[in-house]
């Protein structure tokens, strides 16, 4: 079954061959699974062996190439017509002798294609070196461009269809961030807070379910909250213990991030206020969202508020969001920092996480939204503070 009607699919090949032409790129090869779920619908777990969708400016529909075992889930994903899912046999599979980018090259050399402007996603993270260094050796007669983040920058204005699995991921995040919190308790393991995390985010809500997110929830307990992408461990909490989760619900691989902190016991003073600052500096944020505004304007909106109270933070403060596989949900396309002018458009999606790490302990609220014409839309509803459990 297709998440999205075939129409909105060709209006994303189209946006992509637009694109593509502005870069004189007349074949696009799509190596990040994310980019080839997004314009084709194919969605398996197959991309750890190669797979490549390719979009040429003269063809109508793109072409899904990958390996023969998997071309089936395509029939169930993927919009394509059957003669543009293209297997490749199972002895291109941990070969020394082939490689499944030699069929890749043969294949546009059938196609016509081999001597054309070739576009590649040089520095995604599953285009590798040598995968890069046979195309090239095998289509010598081709120009190669540097594509990276073309696709990823199409995808950043979301469709009504898009919006509505963030804003179900949104309320799957919530709820599962309201589980975590019921099952922390001194005396209970950390992994079984997080067991609860993930048969929430599995399980989602009554009227929908959820997906399994695309990498593990950011959660860490006392010092360790310092450091922001480590993981829980099957220690038990005990009274005074700060833990710090950062997970995602997520609705047909639509990721919708949401961090907050649970304190067992009393919080000291000084934890209740930072957190206060963040929950402040999240607000301005969230208040110049619009259409028209820029990732700095939203920088410049928490740098008013952190600075006025002492705060001092680094890092950026969030970045775009959507379709998630591993190891990011991130679209790496822009930052939410003093440096980054991009214009905010109705329907694009970020994850703001004004986060603040210090040397024995770290504090984070952070909210999921789209930019509309006039403001921000929340996707989860979940209460903007540090969760506190006497």
């Amino acid at each position: 079954m297709l998440l999205f009607d075939r129409s909105e699919y060709q209006a994303r090949v189209e946006r992509v061959k637009a694109a593509m032409a502005a870069r004189g790129i007349d074949v696009l090869l799509v190596a990040s699974p994310a980019n080839q779920f997004w314009l084709t619908g194919y969605d398996g777990w197959s991309f750890y062996t190669p797979q490549m969708v390719v979009v040429a400016a003269d063809r109508a529909e793109p072409v899904w190439i990958g390996r023969k075992m998997d071309a089936a889930g395509a029939k169930f994903t993927a919009y394509l017509a059957a003669d543009n899912v293209v297997p490749y046999p199972d002895e291109y599979v941990g070969s020394d002798t082939l490689h499944p980018m030699d069929f890749v090259a043969d294949r546009l050399i059938d196609m016509g294609l081999g001597a054309r402007a070739v576009g590649v996603e040089t520095d995604d993270y599953y285009y590798t070196a040598r995968w890069d260094h046979i195309l090239r050796r095998r289509l010598p007669e081709a120009d190669f461009h540097d594509a990276f983040l073309l696709v990823n920058r199409c995808r950043m204005v979301k469709s009504e269809r898009e919006l509505t699995y963030m804003r179900q991921a949104g309320q799957i995040a919530a709820a599962a961030q309201q589980a975590a919190f019921e099952a922390a308790a001194p005396g209970v393991r950390q992994c079984d807070v997080m067991a609860e995390v993930y048969r929430v985010t599995t399980a989602g809500l009554p009227e929908f379910g959820g997906t399994f997110p695309c990498k593990p929830p950011n959660a860490m307990v006392g010092e360790m909250c310092s450091a922001p992408h480590l993981s829980w461990t099957d220690e038990q909490l005990a009274d005074g213990d700060i833990f710090y989760i950062e997970l995602g619900g997520i609705r047909h691989r639509y990721h919708s991030p949401l961090s907050r902190c649970i304190y067992l016991g009393t919080p000291p003073d000084e934890l209740k206020r930072l957190s206060e600052v963040i929950a402040e500096g999240l607000q301005a944020v969230l208040d110049t969202v619009r259409a028209g505004a820029t990732c700095a304007d939203l920088a410049a909106a928490w740098q008013r508020v952190s600075r006025k109270h002492g705060v001092e933070k680094d890092s950026r403060i969030g970045y775009p969001v959507g379709i998630g596989y591993p190891p990011t949900w991130g679209e790496l396309t822009a930052s939410l920092r003093s440096t980054d002018t991009t214009v905010l458009e109705p329907g694009m999606t970020f994850h703001c996480i004004p986060a603040i790490w210090r040397e024995h302990d770290g504090v984070v609220i952070s909210e999921t939204f789209a930019v509309t014409e006039t403001g921000a839309e929340v996707f989860a509803q979940s209460p903007r503070e540090l969760f506190v459990k006497a």
